[in-house]
């Protein structure tokens, strides 16, 4: 069973990250059940693995949040972080990894370098976590170790280097050989025995081994000029050269096995409690400035916040100790919120279950509940001490409009999603004032789908999605002369007002109002009517009733009457000329552009140039990143063409590509979209 405590050298934290499928939380359950944590080997099929424990995962059938499963292994504890593999849930790898001391990429035998293993590479470098493999499912017949090795290292360097390899007999895997120790172990049944390398398998030993060493020398000038003079290294010089370069991020070792029938499962424990790092081979942290903070084992307690899950009884907190050792009833400053949170309880959290502790170590991983004013991202610590660096969530472009399947529920869903989004900070909410819609933007259709379950599971609200308004605006190209008199008789006080304006485009994005009146025929006290009367006006178009932009409007004259003139009257007068001389001074639709940043390899620019031209969009350039490889397309597209681009762009990347979006400006609607825009605000006006 796990030891609940362990100092921080005995401690390893392992992120498992890799592409939707290719086992991550079966090779969790493995460990678990070989580190005697569990009983029973679970199933996702069956929906009673450890780390998928919530109701959502189970019905999907894959994950959807990072869970944290310790256990001890060779006097080790090692924390598992098992992460979601689907992009829509990127946010919850940003959040392992900014806690792991290593990144464990989970590959498929059989499918090689797939997507999410390029991005699953990409994660960790940006998080600067070292990185190792583990290529699953080699009990599959179709699996090919050699090629998948060859594309790795084609993909990712001479980092990738394989320690363990397996030995395949007619299509089936009979054993592995541990590469350094250059030993066999093959299967009889469902036991393993140490045996020396049959001499069929000697050929392909020496070929990876050669691989290995390659990678190895490259930790020290010592190993690299006895790899070039073609001498041997010893175990001990390949052991600490391993260790080495898992560390600095040097080399990304590359194990093997099935985590369904356990086999390579065993070695790849024993390699990663001997040779992973602890959490103290960072020597340093950072905050979100650069500035280095050192850990101290002894020093004061300061933990960090990376994840939350909230539902209707509370919150639970995930935090790392970063520095000290956190005792239970210890109170904290929280640095961000100024709030004070006391520890009354400490738990370590395998799946679902939480097992209370006295104390956590510094490196180490565990759990609190109730923790009022303390969100995921937050510094708590004794006294005072800089804030560490927070997790960069990627942007959620996915936006849809919230539609209550009850009237009503305004309040409920507004209170559910708040809740939501305390735990999940790829998730933004915002109720637009301008289209009266509530919307919802997220990473993704599977992600927001999700989101609607838990609403309607956790709070017990429903509702529907349909795709956003556009915040239109209207606008005038010429100048026009316009008159608006208002009168009204109806017994005692009539109502007066006489004005004439000249409307042309302003400068201005608002109302640019000036007077030239001669001779008093409209009195002074009256103009500000006339301008409130015009501002109130411009709130609807005269096509399709959008807002109206940058519109000057000159009062050069009219007339008033001493008794029956008003403010009141004026104003109407100022709304009628408005009405008599915009549709004379060519209105037209204006629509948001927004500026698109697209990310992705060569392989993909020829379709992003054609996808961004159907959109309606002007491509500005291209220019290469700091990324090996990956080239930024610049252009500028309609908001209107961008509702479905989140999805578009991983059907044409395979997942690989990504984006920014941000509103530029608004330009003149071509008239066929002019058009559509006006049909389309008659019929709404006529539904409602």
């Amino acid at each position: 069973m796990a030891t609940l405590n362990a100092t921080t050298t005995n401690i390893r934290n392992v992120v498992l990250i890799g592409h939707g499928g290719n086992g991550k939380t079966s090779l969790c359950e493995a460990m678990l059940y070989l580190a005697k944590e569990t009983d029973r080997l679970g199933k996702i099929s069956e929906g009673n693995t450890c780390s998928d424990y919530d109701a959502e995962e189970i019905k999907r059938k894959f994950s959807l949040s990072t869970s944290v499963s310790p256990f001890t292994w060779n006097d080790k504890k090692i924390n598992i972080i098992d992460t979601p593999g689907y992009l829509d849930f990127s946010g919850e790898v940003v959040e392992g990894l900014r806690v792991g001391g290593c990144a464990v990429i989970v590959m498929d035998a059989k499918g090689g370098v797939d997507a999410g293993s390029e991005l699953a590479w990409r994660y960790a470098t940006n998080a600067k976590v070292p990185k190792a493999f583990f290529v699953n499912k080699m009990d599959d017949e179709n699996a090919n170790f050699s090629k998948t090795i060859d594309q790795m290292r084609e993909k990712f360097g001479i980092a990738v280097c394989p320690v363990v390899i397996p030995l395949i007999e007619d299509r089936k895997p009979i054993g592995f050989v541990n590469l350094i120790k250059r030993i066999a172990r093959m299967y009889d049944g469902g036991e393993s025995r140490e045996v020396p390398i049959p001499e069929k398998f000697n050929e392909k030993v020496d070929s990876f081994r050669g691989m290995l060493m390659e990678s190895l020398a490259e930790t020290s000038d010592e190993l690299m000029e006895k790899f070039f003079a073609g001498e041997e290294f010893s175990i001990e010089e390949m052991q600490d050269a391993l260790n080495k370069g898992i560390m600095q991020g040097i080399i990304a070792p590359v194990f093997v096995g099935s985590a369904t029938t356990l086999s390579g499962v065993t070695p790849f424990l024993n390699i990663m409690s001997a040779s992973f790092p602890n959490p103290l081979h960072k020597i340093q942290e950072r905050t979100d400035d650069g500035e280095k903070i050192d850990i101290d084992v002894n020093g004061k307690t300061a933990i960090f916040v990376f994840k939350t899950i909230a539902d209707p009884f509370g919150k639970i907190s995930f935090f790392k100790v970063m520095n000290g050792k956190l005792t239970k009833d210890m109170t904290l400053n929280n640095l961000n919120t100024g709030a004070q949170e006391k520890f009354s309880h400490i738990y370590v959290m395998r799946g679902k279950k939480q097992t209370e502790v006295d104390y956590l170590e510094c490196g180490d991983i565990g759990v609190t509940t109730k923790l009022v004013n303390t969100n995921t991202n937050d510094t708590l610590c004794v006294d005072t001490c800089p804030k560490y660096e927070t997790i960069k969530f990627p942007h959620p472009y996915q936006c849809m409009a919230i539609v209550p399947k009850a009237k009503g529920d305004e309040d409920k869903i507004s209170s559910g999603i708040t809740k939501l989004l305390e735990e999940d900070l790829t998730l933004k909410y915002q109720n637009n004032a301008e289209t009266k819609e509530l919307l919802i933007s997220g990473m993704g259709e599977q992600h927001l789908d999700v989101v609607l379950s838990k609403l309607k599971n956790r709070f017990g609200t429903s509702v529907e999605l349909k795709i956003p308004k556009i915040a239109y605006r209207e606008t005038i190209k010429k100048r026009a002369d316009a008159e608006g008199k208002h009168k009204k008789q109806s017994g005692g006080h009539g109502q007066y007002g006489h004005v004439k304006i000249h409307f042309e485009p302003g400068e201005a994005e608002g109302l640019t109002f000036t007077e030239s009146v001669v001779g008093g025929t409209v009195p002074k006290n009256f103009h500000p009517a006339v301008e409130k009367g015009l501002l109130e006006a411009m709130q609807k178009g005269v096509l399709a009733g959008y807002p109206v932009v940058n519109l000057k409007a000159d009062l050069y004259d009219g007339s008033y009457h001493d008794v029956d003139s008003s403010e009141m009257s004026f104003k109407m007068a100022a709304s009628l000329a408005y009405k008599d001389g915009l549709p004379k001074a060519n209105p037209i639709i204006l629509e948001p552009v927004g500026s698109l940043k697209v990310y992705v390899s060569e392989d993909y620019t020829g379709d992003i140039y054609g996808d961004i031209s159907k959109r309606r969009g002007r491509v500005l350039g291209m220019n290469p990143t700091e990324e090996k490889g990956i080239n930024c397309i610049e252009a500028e597209v309609p908001q209107a063409e961008m509702t479905n681009y989140t999805i578009s762009l991983r059907a044409m990347t395979q997942g690989r590509g990504s984006f920014d979006y941000a509103f530029e400006r608004y330009e003149e609607a071509p008239a066929p979209v002019a058009q559509k825009i006006i049909e389309d605000a008659k019929k709404n006006a006529e539904a409602e």
